[in-house]
């Protein structure tokens, strides 16, 4: 916008240099009068390189481009003699100076444009004698307090515009970093603990405490590169698709809706963590073999998650017992977790066929639709 604004103050020097040399013989004092169109020349290079290259300085320039427009206006009286300045546009005229009123409008916005326009057309009048007439029934203060106000707007809502076109790129550029780091780790450092706890569990014996610390480190490295690659679309809300999905692999398979089920980011983050604890829980006890489904649905103002697996399940009492000995995986993680969130999870166990999970939970916290 400030560099539109240096070409339309180009296009209006020109129609004012042509002014002065079609009136510059009415003039009781022509040189003075070529004078001040030189020095509005002069200026009129500054603001523009100044105003188009240096924001720090814009500040200023747009200042003393008021006192410049006003200082140039008065000069009428000094070159003019009060039958031409009361029945004609001041020296600099009105359409130049109408930059002094685009650029304080740019800068400030509505007000300060709408400001600087009543100023210029004041000034207009005093200039001419003619504050009466001028005022109230020609067309200069309307034009000029009209531009203020809609460069205005225009500015406000550019610069506003520029803002969030510049928090998109940061956000996309971070997601791509993200996205890029979740790789590598996926490729290198989860294949390892992946590995190691499967290996583990095989060997038995001293290994398997050994495998359980891998298959805990797994769960939290994932859980981390899930929550720190999830996508906010607006609102704070965020996809839990994506976040379930990203558990998929060769012993889970996830289906979820092709349309986003958006849900505020704190509980998106709080369900997908519930999810991957009721996973860590079939990697680590449902038996070898074991495959897990995860389905998610959406049914308005909840969301319904389905956790399944065809592994062994646990024999009645051991989910007490497990608590007892300071296991607290299910109450801690799933339950608790699901309870602070105002939902429900049932949990349904058939030895021999396995475990399944349903856990109902709003999209949005309490009294916020």
């Amino acid at each position: 916008m400030w560099r539109a604004a240096q070409v339309f103050r180009l296009a209006t020097l020109v129609y004012a240099v042509s002014y002065q040399v079609a009136s510059v013989s009415n003039y009781t004092r022509p040189t003075l009068s070529w004078a001040v169109v030189a020095l509005m020349v002069v200026w009129s290079g500054l603001a523009a390189v100044g105003l188009s290259r240096h924001a720090a300085a814009r500040r200023w320039l747009v200042a003393a481009d008021q006192v410049v427009v006003v200082a140039l206006m008065a000069s009428t009286r000094l070159v003019s003699d009060q039958d031409w300045y009361s029945t004609h546009q001041t020296l600099p005229t009105t359409l130049w100076a109408t930059n002094a009123v685009i650029s304080a409008a740019i800068l400030g916005g509505p007000w300060l444009g709408v400001v600087s326009g009543a100023a210029v057309s004041v000034v207009s009048a005093l200039v001419r004698g003619q504050i009466d007439l001028d005022l109230w029934r020609d067309a200069t203060a309307p034009v000029l307090i009209s531009v203020g106000l809609a460069l205005g707007l225009a500015a406000n809502t550019a610069r506003r515009s520029h803002a969030q076109l510049e928090r998109a790129a940061r956000l996309t550029a971070a997601a791509e970093e993200r996205e890029r780091l979740g790789r590598e780790v996926h490729d290198g450092v989860l294949q390892v603990l992946a590995y190691v706890r499967r290996r583990g569990a095989e060997i038995g014996g001293p290994t398997a405490e050994l495998a359980t610390l891998a298959g805990e480190q797994e769960v939290a490295l994932r859980e981390l590169i899930s929550e720190q690659a999830t996508p906010v679309l607006g609102g704070g809300d965020v996809d839990l698709s994506p976040l379930l999905r990203g558990e998929a692999s060769t012993t889970v398979s996830v289906s979820a809706p092709a349309v986003p089920v958006l849900m505020a980011r704190e509980r998106a983050t709080q369900v997908a963590a519930v999810v991957r604890t009721a996973l860590s829980n079939v990697a680590l006890h449902a038996g070898p073999g074991a495959k897990a489904y995860v389905l998610l649905e959406d049914i308005g103002e909840e969301v319904i998650v389905s956790v399944r697996d065809d592994g062994i399940g646990f024999a009645p009492g051991r989910l007490a017992e497990a608590e007892s000995e300071g296991r607290m995986g299910v109450s801690r993680s799933i339950l608790g977790r699901v309870a602070d969130l105002g939902g429900t999870a049932t949990l349904e166990n058939t030895p021999g066929e396995g475990v399944e999970w349903e856990i109902r939970v709003r999209k949005q916290a309490s009294g916020k639709g």
